[in-house]
């Protein structure tokens, strides 16, 4: 058996749920294919989902494809759940790009493009909705060529786009296509296919090119481009004998409470009653299986290499962690950039505690999204205003919290300006605790994350007492004094000291007279909020980097559209025909005014795609 474990991607109603539904309509799956607009749908399974029409959660189906067994991930479109697209990304073999033939290359299009040619991943760019009126498939064409990549090529072309009638054929085929084949599926070269979700024009056709142009992964891990195996087709299959048994974790969620991990298995079988490791280092026994077969999960013995398991009993596993040994390429940073957002949540007082909870399993399930905690205050990191309405309603719905959320504001942090440092020794100069800490915190680069180390002794006391020490440190650092994380220090503890387990005369252990963790848990943050002061901190705000394309007739406005929102314009050079192209940087602040007054300024014709960059000091400036 040999699997092809493919991405439908595209810009937010360009039409692949509904292409999802009918790949699995025309393979036998399903009777008729689900629609949107009734919320039928297979792979939208969440009624939040079919009541709003959109995808919100990347969910997994299966068809046959000849002898191939397609494993499709429906990922959403809309921008504020990229972070679904990206776990998704890191599992798959190829992908299915996906175009409205009327709207066109969209700015989502262009970002979903850029992250599948980092990962080289190989790519069917299909055109649809060529049966709609305004449908110009050959403009579009052009535009993926002008705009995504100039190794494209259409194999078909369209007859009566536009009318209900519209249908494709194959363009004469000279010699080019097995060329194509082998290049598209080293992810080098794009073909370009037409068709209709709605009416099935160009669906047998695109059934058919997945296994022409994109490489299937053999039960083995090897991978097999038409029987001949190909080990650099696939980067995974490099690096472990086919026989361990190895997967990634790419999706977390919860079944009648109970935990499942979704793990794309890269070489050997796993088995029910297995035991495995992980990749931060627990080591977890399966309890069941699933795997996706025909457009259901069907409870197995074992799953193997190539498949789509579901798995339970990981309870401490988390998105990205590796099942089994790790291998070459394992380590993947995110394709997309962390959010710039975020807003305040609240409850009644007798909820707050079950919405902590419930917004943290919800971040197990999304690692991008962070949740912090400090003085009754819970803080939620987002993509945008969409996010925010969607997570109210998963709230309500799932976990039946009734949760208050503020506006949306740019998430921001602070930086440590210099070296800070402070001490306070047990029970002198006001310290009534029984521990002695001395911390000294200095500045690194951005991106660094927090470090905690040892100057003093470690056998100077018990390592519970250095434990105790540093969670409280990286907890601490959750809040400046600024009121904004610390997400970049390092820390150091300098002095230490405790007093040992006494008693009265033939008593018990006396806390009043012993050190225990709750004292340097309490004095803790004394004293690193002390060092941090002495360091002195600056807010930072996350700056993004813009590509602007745009009509040469409107540059002067749209450059003083940026002015207004605090952006700096680097560059504006003459693409294709009249099209301009502007690069940037702008304060995550001003991008939502940005994409809102674009379209005024250029036609409808404008199109931004933006990128987070690095923080930077907050420059005060007009703020849409």
């Amino acid at each position: 058996m040999s699997y092809l474990n493919l991405g439908i991607v595209a810009h937010v109603d360009a039409g692949k749920t509904s292409l999802t539904e009918r790949l699995l309509h025309h393979s036998g799956v399903i009777d008729r294919p689900g629609s949107v607009d009734r919320g039928d749908t297979t792979t939208d399974s969440l009624a939040l989902e079919r009541e709003r029409g959109i995808t919100i959660r990347a969910s997994v189906a299966s068809f046959p494809a000849g002898d191939v067994t397609v494993n499709v991930l429906d990922t959403p479109g809309h921008p504020d759940f990229i972070a679904e697209v990206d776990r998704s990304l890191a599992v798959l073999d190829g992908a299915v790009l996906v175009l409205s033939a009327v709207e066109g290359v969209q700015a989502q299009t262009l970002v979903l493009m850029r992250a599948l040619q980092r990962l080289r991943l190989p790519v069917i760019v299909f055109v649809n909705k060529i049966d709609r009126r305004g449908a110009r498939p050959e403009a579009v064409a052009d535009a993926v060529a002008r705009r995504l990549s100039p190794d494209v090529l259409p194999v078909q072309r369209v007859l009566g786009a536009g009318t209900p009638a519209a249908r494709v054929e194959p363009l004469p085929d000279d010699g080019l296509r097995a060329w194509l084949a082998g290049e598209s599926r080293r992810g080098a070269a794009h073909p370009v296919l037409f068709g209709s979700a709605v009416t099935g024009v160009g669906v047998p056709e695109l059934t058919a090119a997945l296994g022409t142009y994109l490489p299937v992964v053999a039960d083995g891990g090897g991978a097999v481009v038409r029987g001949k195996e190909r080990a650099d087709a696939v980067p995974s299959a490099v690096g472990l004998r086919a026989d361990v048994p190895s997967g990634v974790v790419f999706a977390i969620d919860r079944e009648d409470g109970r935990k499942r991990a979704f793990v794309r298995m890269r070489s050997g079988t796993l088995r029910v009653r297995d035991r495995v490791d992980l990749r931060h280092g627990k080591s977890e026994r399966i309890t069941g299986l699933r795997v996706a077969n025909r457009g259901t999960l069907e409870p197995r013995p074992t799953s193997e290499a190539g498949q789509i398991a579901v798995v339970q009993g990981l309870a401490t596993a988390r998105v990205g962690d590796v099942v089994g040994p790790e291998r070459p390429g394992d380590e993947r940073g995110s394709q997309f950039p962390p959010p710039s957002y975020e807003t305040v949540v609240d409850a009644a007082p007798g909820e707050r505690g079950r919405l902590f909870a419930a917004l943290s399993e919800l971040a197990e399930q999304d690692p991008l999204i962070r949740v912090r905690r400090r003085d009754e205050v819970i803080t939620v990191s987002l993509y945008g205003e969409v996010q925010r309405e969607v997570l109210a309603a998963i709230l309500q719905r799932e976990y039946r919290v009734d949760a208050r959320f503020g506006e949306v504001r740019t998430a921001r942090t602070e930086r440590l300006v210099g070296t800070g440092h402070a001490l306070e020794i047990k029970k002198q100069d006001g310290n009534e605790f029984h521990a002695t800490i001395g911390l000294r915190v200095e500045p690194t680069a951005p991106g660094s994350g927090v470090t905690f180390e040892l100057e003093c002794e470690r056998g100077s006391m018990p390592p519970a007492f250095f434990d105790a020490t540093e969670d409280t440190v990286r907890r601490e650092l959750a809040r400046g004094p600024l009121h904004w994380p610390v997400p970049d220090a390092r820390v150091v503890m300098t002095h230490s000291g405790y007093s040992p387990r006494q008693s009265h005369m033939h008593q018990k252990f006396n806390k009043a007279m012993s050190s225990t963790g709750a004292d340097f848990r309490g004095l803790a943050p004394r004293v690193l909020a002390a060092a941090v002061r002495r360091a002195g901190t600056v807010v930072c705000e996350p700056v993004h980097r813009f590509v602007i394309e745009l009509p040469e007739d409107t540059v002067g406005p749209v450059a003083s559209l940026v002015g207004r929102l605090g952006g700096v314009p680097f560059e504006s050079r003459v693409g294709s025909g009249s099209i301009v192209v502007m690069h940037g940087e702008i304060a995550a602040a001003g991008v939502a005014a940005l994409q809102r007054d674009l379209p005024g300024l250029t036609h409808g014709e404008g199109m931004c795609r933006t990128e987070h960059d690095r923080f930077e000091p907050v420059r005060e400036g007009v703020r849409a």
